[in-house]
């Protein structure tokens, strides 16, 4: 039988002892020595190193508390992935999902999300170095940023395949740069959408899974990108028949960018994605889940502005709608 993914479940797994600084440099720091620029307001993470076995691939989730003492408008981020690493994500929530420090594999999905406390992606990358410096001005002179209260629960999900024969030591560093005190902004936050109704058959080349999901009206985008996993061999974003991204890359697929107006605007409010399989297993038909060597994914990311908050959209499995929230 199919088994049916929760809405907290997909929010949480798409889809890992944290200290408190002062003001505006603020540090929870276990191994790694890189530091947010001194000159810069905002917060550096670091995760507790863990080992992979040999020939496995797991998925790990590093609890914390984010470190700022005064609510910070985060222009810039910065992280960094040790080899072996397919993906990080990080995810805040209203409450505590576990104790900060926490490291854990066995609770980093299933179970994670509840109705009153919701993952909230906020930042990934599927590069081992990545660096995303928001537009600096939104077509109004005003530079755009992600809002991070103080003391802000949350967690990095961290996606590993060690596809060697000998164990490795892994963590992931993430650096969080802010505005100046007071400055003016406009709040940009995620768009992201899940696709949990996928079926690919047996013996099969050039599956195309396709979804559409509305955007907020008057929503600017200024980038997009995909996620899925080994078996797709083509990802896109469209506005109608206009392609606003692509990719032939599952594991790293880049983004497109707009830094500077008019930005880009799906019409209708309408944002359509597709990814595209082969199926090598003359047996098993493939469906949605976190594996990235025996499941799929089939996700369009991206940050639009001007924003209330996050915006999530998910396809479940057996409906032909999805839900927009």
């Amino acid at each position: 039988m199919r088994k049916s993914f929760g809405l907290g479940f997909v929010l949480a797994s798409i889809a890992a002892c944290g200290g408190t600084g002062a003001g505006g440099d603020d540090t929870i720091d276990p191994p790694g020595d890189a530091d947010v620029d001194p000159q810069a307001r905002g917060f550096r993470i670091v995760s507790t190193e863990i080992d992979i076995p040999a020939n496995t691939e797991v998925t790990y989730c590093y609890y914390f508390r984010t470190p700022n003492t005064e609510p910070l408008a985060i222009n810039k981020w910065k992280s960094s992935m040790t080899p072996g690493s397919h993906h990080m994500i990080m995810y805040t929530t209203t409450t505590d999902v576990m104790e900060p420090g926490t490291v854990s594999s066995g609770s980093c999905g299933l179970g994670t999300g509840t109705i009153n406390n919701q993952p909230v992606w906020t930042y990934a990358a599927q590069t081992p170095n990545a660096e995303v410096a928001l537009p600096t001005d939104d077509g109004n002179g005003m530079p755009l940023a992600q809002d991070i209260a103080p003391n802000t629960p949350g967690y990095f999900q961290m996606h590993y395949l060690n596809a060697t024969d000998a164990a490795i030591k892994v963590h992931v560093e993430l650096e969080a740069e802010a505005l100046p005190a007071g400055a003016q902004y406009t709040k940009t936050a995620p768009y992201i959408t899940y696709n949990d109704d996928i079926d690919i058959p047996p013996a099969t080349n050039n599956w195309v899974e396709t979804k559409t999901c509305t955007t907020p009206a008057g929503a600017k985008f200024w980038t997009v990108s995909t996620h899925a996993h080994k078996q797709a061999v083509k990802t896109e974003v469209m506005s109608g028949t206009d392609v606003a991204f692509a990719s032939e890359d599952w594991e790293h697929p880049g983004t497109k960018d707009w830094m500077s107006a008019p930005f880009y605007t799906f019409a209708n409010n309408q944002l359509t994605w597709s990814c595209t399989y082969n199926n090598a297993d003359p047996s098993r038909t493939i469906r949605s889940g976190d594996s990235a060597e025996t499941e799929e994914m089939c996700m369009a990311t991206g940050y639009y502005f001007p924003a209330s908050s996050p915006k999530f959209c998910y396809c479940p499995n057996g409906q032909t709608g999805c839900i927009s929230l």
